[in-house]
C-alpha cells in the first residue's frame, strides 16, 4: 500500500499524472471515494500521464468516455448504473481485457466483475476543503511494480 497527501486539485492530478506515466495496455485502475473527493481530477492527471490531448470529463451520463493517448484510456463512471448487468450490456470485457488503460470511478459498485489483478485507489477528503489522502493498493505483480515506480517518483520529487 502507498499513501499520498495532497492539498489541492492540482496536486491530486499530479499524483494521477505520475501514475499515468507508469501505466500500459491492460491496466485497470479502480477509484473509490466520496462524491467530490477528486476522482475526476485524479483521472485528468492520469490522462496527462498517458499523453491524452483531449479534455477529460467525468462520463457520469454516458458511463464511458474513450480517449486516445500513448495507449487508449477508457474512463468509466458507474455511479448511475442500476445494477452490474448494465456493465455486461456495455461490453465491459472488451475494455477490461483490451489494449488500453481502464479507469473505473465508483468501482465499489461493480466490485464483483473487476479482475483480481488491479490497482485500487481510495481518495479521501481529509482536514481541509482541498486536502486529500490517496491510498493505492496494488493486487498482482504488475501493479506491485507500478507501485515501486510511484515510490521512486516520490523519493525523487517527480
Amino acid at each position: 500500500m502507498l499513501k499520498f497527501h495532497t492539498e489541492s486539485a492540482e496536486e491530486t492530478a499530479g499524483i494521477g499524472e505520475q501514475l499515468g506515466r507508469l501505466l500500459g495496455p491492460g491496466n485497470i485502475v479502480c477509484l473509490s471515494g466520496d462524491l467530490g473527493a477528486g476522482k475526476t481530477a485524479f483521472t485528468q492527471g492520469l490522462a496527462r500521464g498517458l499523453e491524452v490531448k483531449d479534455y477529460v470529463t467525468s462520463p457520469t451520463y454516458t458511463i464511458i468516455n474513450e480517449y486516445e493517448g500513448r495507449v487508449p484510456l477508457y474512463h468509466f463512471d458507474v455511479y448511475r448504473l442500476n445494477d452490474v448487468e448494465e456493465m455486461y450490456e456495455l461490453g465491459y470485457e472488451e475494455y477490461f481485457f483490451g489494449d488500453g488503460v481502464v479507469v473505473l470511478e465508483w468501482a465499489d459498485m461493480v466490485r464483483d466483475i473487476i479482475p483480481g489483478e488491479r490497482l485500487w485507489i481510495t481518495i479521501l477528503n481529509t482536514k481541509g476543503d482541498n486536502s486529500r489522502e490517496i491510498i493505492m493498493e496494488p493486487a498482482g505483480e504488475a501493479y506491485e511494480a507500478i507501485m515501486k515506480g510511484m515510490e521512486s517518483n516520490e523519493n525523487t520529487g517527480c
